[in-house]
């Protein structure tokens, strides 16, 4: 067994089902591979921030670890945006990278990197594998990495001549230690805080935001003391509609947080850090509780979040209150012309059961979410580390993930082209994505922002933040990588768009202009 067959079948047997990939001549054996080690499914991508961006979105929703293969330093360079987004979001994520053959790299090719420098900052763990004897061990410490809590991260650098030598052999995963309990001093004093009777948000970190039965739990805890549950802006999945505790996400406006949080003197947190302000602003707040408020950490990102918040509700006493649930609220579909509110009203009425919403919508979809809250039960994924470019990306990670659940991905059209190419990886795996691009030919959150310096902006700095002169057609370019797409003008051609795009159980492209 050479060491490309050891580490298909090490990742293989360890439930890596999945490689997103834009292999070079470095990897190439791994890809001959997959003729002879079944159970690897490979998904090309034609760039390597799709395959980040992808593997993501697969480990969101799958709860296990997809593997990333990139070809070299410069490969993986390509990947780093939406691998800082997918370090933020916590997921466990195998990456794979392939590197000159270890006598070869003395000769300084062209190709040449300092891949454990790159790949450091977002790598839980991470190693160069020595000879192809020691590939299938150290990819199965990968995976272990990978999935033990909190996940993350785990990047396996492969000089090719690990690859073909001979001597490989098949690691294996062993049990995965469970995350320490939180302290007992920690559930008493959260018991203490919520039972004061002074105002107190609970902010909910990943994953407690994805399980019915953890929102439930957290559901009867907040009925009972009358605290508010909340969670981060940058929410890796959120589990939400009708029959559900609604929990409220923290604004990106500073603006619009500041008031929501004023209303509370105390924050337990579970695995989420203080709310911040995602920039600096002049004459604005860099954290966003009151001064003075009340902070207790109840469990860490590295502790069972699930079992303190469980200990929690044992404590309290509030596993005989009955959780308060978000009533259904579908919305009638409205008419006419586009607007936001419009926009916002007619998605929610769209929204099919058990849909994936990928929203990278920035500016257009602020209503989104409140629109869709009484929506039928569904899950909620957005951008996690604020480098733009992961929804479409994303999307075909959820998509390969739940092949059986439709996907609808809100896409702002200035982020969507930093990956458009996730248009031909969805056409070419016939993933059941349907595509919203809300097109107003701008990077209008950089004009809000602009404007927020006040003063009076000049047309030089303004004519940066277009991208209009020439106008994307979107529809043009989705067809071009094999994706069937239609623009809408009304509300009305949006719902039997959305409608339509949904019952082909194939990908399609909706170009909204705004």
């Amino acid at each position: 067994m050479n060491g490309a067959e050891s580490l298909v079948e090490t990742l293989v047997r360890a439930g890596v089902e999945v490689c997103f990939m834009n292999p070079g001549t470095s990897e190439i054996h791994f890809v001959e591979t997959l003729d002879r080690v079944r159970g690897m499914r490979g998904v090309p991508v034609l760039f390597e921030g799709v395959a980040s961006g992808a593997a993501d979105g697969y480990a969101r929703m799958a709860e296990k670890p997809a593997c990333a293969l990139f070809h070299l330093g410069p490969g993986c360079a390509n990947a780093l945006a939406n691998l800082h987004n997918a370090c933020r979001a916590r997921v466990p994520l195998v990456n794979i990278v392939g590197d000159h053959a270890t006598y070869h790299r003395r000769y300084d090719p062209p190709l040449n990197a300092d891949i454990e420098m790159l790949t450091r900052q977002y790598s839980k763990w991470l190693r160069t594998s020595p000879s192809s004897a020691a590939v299938g061990r150290d990819a199965a410490e990968a995976v272990a990495s990978a999935r033990t809590a909190p996940a993350g991260i785990a990047t396996l650098i492969l000089p090719s001549d690990t690859a073909w030598g001979e001597d490989g052999s098949p690691g294996e995963v062993g049990p995965i230690p469970p995350p320490p309990r939180a302290d007992t001093r920690a559930i008493e004093q959260a018991v203490a805080m919520l039972r004061n009777g002074r105002p107190t948000a609970i902010i909910l970190g990943p994953p407690l935001t994805q399980s019915e039965t953890t929102l439930k739990v957290a559901g009867r805890i907040a009925a009972a003391t009358g605290a508010k549950l909340l969670a981060p802006f940058s929410v890796t999945r959120a589990r939400r509609g009708a029959g559900l505790p609604a929990v409220e996400r923290v604004p990106y406006i500073v603006d619009q947080a500041l008031p929501m949080l004023a209303r509370f003197s105390q924050f337990v947190l579970l695995g989420a850090a203080v709310p911040a302000a995602f920039f600096a602003w002049r004459g604005k707040p860099s954290v966003l509780v009151p001064e003075g408020a009340a902070i207790h950490i109840l469990a860490s990102a590295d502790q069972d979040m699930d079992g303190a918040l469980s200990d929690l509700e044992t404590a309290l006493g509030a596993g005989r209150f009955e959780p308060i649930l978000q009533p259904a609220a579908q919305p009638v579909r409205p008419s006419g012309l586009i607007t936001i509110e419009g926009l916002a009203a007619t998605i929610a009425a769209m929204l099919p059961q058990e849909a994936i919403v990928v929203d990278e919508s920035i500016t257009s979809g602020r209503g989104f979410m409140a629109a869709t809250k009484g929506c039928p039960p569904h899950d909620w994924l957005v951008n996690t580390g604020g480098s733009i470019g992961i929804g479409m990306p994303l999307s075909i990670g959820a998509a390969v993930a739940c092949p059986d659940r439709a996907v609808v991905c809100l896409q702002a059209d200035g982020s969507g082209m930093y990956t458009l190419q996730a248009l031909w990886t969805a056409a070419r795996e016939n993933l059941a994505i349907t595509i919203l691009i809300f097109a107003n030919r701008a990077y209008q959150i950089l004009k809000s922002e602009l404007a927020a310096l006040g003063g009076n902006p000049g047309p030089r700095a303004l004519d940066m933040l277009e991208i209009g002169r020439p106008d994307l057609d979107w529809c043009a370019l989705a067809r071009a990588m094999g994706v069937p797409a239609r623009r809408v003008e009304t509300l009305e051609a949006l719902a039997r768009a959305m409608q339509d795009g949904v019952a082909s159980h194939a990908p399609n492209l909706i170009e909204v202009p705004l």
